[in-house]
């Protein structure tokens, strides 16, 4: 593999011209695809079929598999954080967890599907952490040093390194242990259990 993330690769020359409807219409179809099948049983055949669409037509689009996957994710809204700001770390916090929440059933689903091909090949995975991880990931550290300037979290607090791990756990596990995504409930409940006495806690102490 090489070292270049997959989405700095040209799309092919020949192009035909798709409306931006057409064009949305084959991400999302892209998508529910792999949510329901995974990435390695994806194929351009099953693109092709679900949206009415010639093979021809997709490869002389996108080239290939990865670079129409990684098109969808980069092209189909999903939710926004980027704008949270309510004044204080704990509300940022509840906001995130209510807005992941609501989407928890599609996101939850899109990792799943991606992080076991993204195991064994460099580009899916560094196209998931571009794509699906980095935005949330910035959203999180830019609450973060707000709640620092404001002096709600003490700087040096070791919890801070682990808050995405954390995060991103309740998330991918909820549906391997419990059958259920980690909806807005449970990750607010997961915020008072887990996050927020950590993230109270002084730089140095222990628990117990």
């Amino acid at each position: 593999m090489t070292g270049q993330p997959a989405t700095a690769a040209p799309r092919p020359s020949g192009r035909t011209k798709l409306t931006p409807e057409r064009e949305q219409e084959l991400y999302e179809a892209v998508l529910d695809l792999l949510r329901e099948r995974g990435y390695d049983a994806l194929t351009m055949d099953a693109v092709a079929v679900r949206t009415k669409s010639s093979k021809a037509t997709l490869y002389r689009q996108w080239g290939t598999k990865l670079q129409l996957v990684v098109s969808a994710m980069r092209h189909t809204k999903r939710v926004s954080l980027g704008d949270i700001d309510t004044g204080s770390l704990v509300g940022d916090l509840r906001e995130m967890a209510r807005r992941v929440g609501d989407e928890a059933g599609d996101d939850t689903a899109l990792l799943h599907a991606l992080s076991h091909a993204g195991q064994r090949d460099a580009d899916i995975r560094l196209a998931m952490r571009e794509v699906l991880l980095e935005p949330e990931i910035e959203v999180l550290n830019t609450a973060l040093r707000r709640g620092m300037e404001r002096g709600e979290l003490a700087p040096g607090n070791p919890a801070v390194e682990f808050l995405v791990h954390a995060f991103m756990g309740a998330l991918v596990t909820r549906p391997m242990l419990e059958d259920r995504y980690a909806d807005a409930e449970y990750l607010n409940r997961f915020l008072d259990a887990v996050i927020l006495p950590a993230l109270r806690r002084e730089p140095g102490s222990r628990a117990g």
